[in-house]
C-alpha cells in the first residue's frame, strides 16, 4: 500500500475536474459532437496500438493508417489476447509472470503494480478468466464518468443530501477476497481519498450478519449487485435492515425494471444501474426512464450478429464488440464481450443525447435452501461461485439446485482424473460454506451433465435453479 501523496492527489483532482468538464461540454453539444469525439479517439487509439502493441501491429497489418471505418478492423477475443499477454500490453515492463505473481497476493488488492498500474481480473462468466491492466488515464476517465452521472439533475439533490446531511459514508457489498474490478477500484479510490468514509462488505457474510453490520455503519451510499440489493430490500421491508441511503448503485448483473422499482420503493431513493465489464469499467448507465445510456464519447459499442455483422436497432445482438477509448496500456479494440444488447432507435424521453440500449447480462439465480429446522436461507450466486472459484482456480462449472436441499455440481472437464480432483475440491469448499450459512443438511452431488450456457446471452449461468424432471439419477451420485 502506497502512502497518500498530497501533490499527486492535487494534480489528480485537477485532471479529474478537466475531464468532467470535457465530458459535460461534449454531451451538451449534442450527438454530432459525441460521434466526432468518439471517431477521433478511435483513430488515435488505433494508431497508438499499432505502434506500441505487437499483437495489434500484427492484427492490423495491411490496413490503411487512418480514416477506416471500425468494421474494417478484426474482432479480438479474450483467448487470443490472453495467449499473447506480453505482446498485448504497451509497457514492456509489464510481464504476465509478474502480474500473476502480484495477483496471487490478495493483500495487494487495490495496490499499484510497478507503482503506477491498477490490475484486476474477470470472474470468467464466458468460461475463461482475463487479466486487465489500468493506467492513470483510464482510471481518471472512469472516475469522471461516475461524477458526471452523480451530477445529473435527478441525482444531484440526493448526492448532496447523502454527502452533507448523512455524512457521506459509502458501502460496497461485493466479492472482496480477490482482485476483482469492483473491490480493486473501490480500494484504490478509498486509499487515494483519506477523508472519504468508505467500507467494503463481503458477499460471503451470512445475511443476518451483513444486515447487522450495515445497521451499525449506516451508509449514505450503497453499492452492490442487483441480486444483493433485492435481498437487502426484503430485509428493509421486513424491518430488519434499518438504513436510509440517499443513492443505490448496482452493477455486475441484469437489473430488471421490476426489480429496480421494488428496490427503490423499499429504500425510498433512486437506484443507478451501471453496465460495465472488467475490460471497460463504465460502458453505460441508467436514466430515470430506465434505459441504459452508452458513454459513447469514451466507448465504442457495436452490437453484432453471429457473423459479426451490425444488427439493426430493435434487434437483440448475438454479441457486442467493445472498444475502450480510455485505456492505452492494454488496448481493448473491437473486443468480443459476449453480451447480447438491443439498441433503441429513438432518442430517449429523458432528453439525454447518448445512445440507449438494453442488456441481457448475467442472470444467475438466488438460491433458497431450507435449514434442518425448516427456515429458508437465501444464498447470493456471487458468493457461491466465489467459494468454488477459490477452491478450483477455474471458472467453467455450474451449480444447479435440483431439489430443495440438493445442489448438483457440473464441470466442463474431459479427463476423469481431473474431474474427480475438481469434484473433491469443490464439494469440500461448498460443504464448509453451507455449514457457515447454517445449512449442513444440504447435499452436494456430482452431475455428469456439462454446464449449459444461457441461450439468450450466450454466457454461462453458473448458479441456476433446475428443480424439474427425473432427478433421482443425479441425486444418487455422490
Amino acid at each position: 500500500m502506497h502512502p497518500w501523496d498530497p501533490a499527486h492527489a492535487s494534480f489528480a483532482y485537477g485532471t479529474w475536474v478537466s475531464r468532467m468538464w470535457a465530458i459535460w461540454w461534449t454531451r451538451n453539444a449534442g450527438r454530432a459532437a459525441i460521434d466526432a469525439v468518439r471517431r477521433d479517439r478511435f483513430d488515435a487509439l488505433v494508431q497508438f496500438a499499432r505502434k506500441q502493441s505487437p499483437i495489434y501491429r500484427d492484427a492490423f497489418r495491411g490496413l490503411a493508417e487512418g480514416g477506416l471505418d471500425s468494421t474494417r478492423f478484426p474482432v479480438m477475443t479474450k483467448r487470443a489476447l490472453m495467449s499473447r499477454f506480453d505482446d498485448w500490453v504497451t509497457d514492456p515492463a509489464i510481464k504476465r509472470s509478474g502480474v500473476e505473481a502480484f495477483l496471487k497476493d490478495r493483500h495487494h488488492i487495490g495496490d499499484r503494480y510497478l507503482g503506477r498500474y491498477v490490475i484486476w481480473k474477470s470472474s470468467g462468466t464466458s468460461g475463461e478468466p482475463g487479466i486487465y491492466v489500468q493506467d492513470d488515464d483510464a482510471l481518471g476517465v472512469y472516475d469522471a464518468l461516475i461524477a458526471v452521472q452523480l451530477a445529473s439533475p435527478y441525482l444531484i439533490g440526493n448526492c448532496a443530501w447523502g454527502s452533507i446531511v448523512k455524512g457521506g459514508r459509502a458501502a460496497l457489498v461485493a466479492a472482496t477476497g480477490d482482485h476483482f474490478a469492483s473491490i480493486a477500484s473501490w480500494e484504490r479510490v478509498s486509499r487515494g481519498s483519506p477523508g472519504l468514509a468508505a467500507r467494503g462488505f463481503s458477499v460471503m457474510l451470512p445475511l443476518h450478519r451483513l444486515v447487522d453490520e450495515l445497521n451499525d455503519y449506516q451508509p449514505a451510499f450503497l453499492a452492490s449487485y442487483p441480486t444483493m440489493l433485492a435481498l437487502l430490500a426484503e430485509e428493509a421491508e421486513a424491518g430488519r435492515l434499518r438504513i436510509k441511503p440517499a443513492i443505490l448503485w448496482s452493477g455486475g448483473e441484469t437489473f430488471s425494471d421490476l426489480a429496480r422499482n421494488e428496490v427503490e420503493r423499499a429504500f425510498g431513493c433512486p437506484a443507478v444501474n451501471e453496465y460495465g465489464a472488467s475490460e471497460c469499467m463504465s460502458i453505460a448507465f441508467s436514466c430515470p426512464v430506465g434505459w441504459l445510456h452508452v458513454n459513447a464519447d469514451r466507448v465504442l459499442l457495436e452490437p453484432v450478429d453471429r457473423d459479426f455483422r451490425p444488427t439493426r436497432p430493435g434487434d437483440a445482438s448475438a454479441t457486442v464488440l467493445v472498444t475502450n477509448l480510455a485505456n492505452r496500456v492494454q488496448p481493448i479494440i473491437r473486443y468480443d464481450l459476449g453480451d447480447s444488447i438491443t439498441e433503441h432507435a429513438e432518442p430517449c424521453p429523458c432528453g439525454n443525447p447518448l445512445p440507449v440500449i438494453r442488456v441481457e447480462g448475467r442472470r444467475d439465480d438466488v438460491l433458497s435452501l431450507p435449514t434442518a429446522d425448516g427456515d429458508l436461507v437465501r444464498l447470493l450466486p456471487l458468493a457461491i461461485t466465489t467459494v468454488v472459484e477459490d477452491a478450483l482456480g477455474a471458472h467453467c462449472f455450474q451449480i444447479a439446485q435440483v431439489r430443495s436441499d440438493v445442489l448438483a455440481v457440473r464441470f466442463d472437464i474431459g479427463d476423469a482424473a481431473g474431474k474427480r480432483a475438481a469434484w473433491r475440491a469443490a464439494s469440500g469448499a461448498l460443504h464448509r460454506y453451507l455449514r457457515s450459512q447454517s445449512l449442513p443438511n444440504v447435499q452436494v452431488v456430482l452431475d455428469d451433465q456439462c454446464p449449459v450456457t444461457d441461450p439468450r446471452s450466450g454466457k454461462l449461468r453458473q448458479v441456476i435453479v433446475a428443480m424439474e424432471g427425473n432427478l433421482e439419477a443425479v441425486v444418487s451420485r455422490r
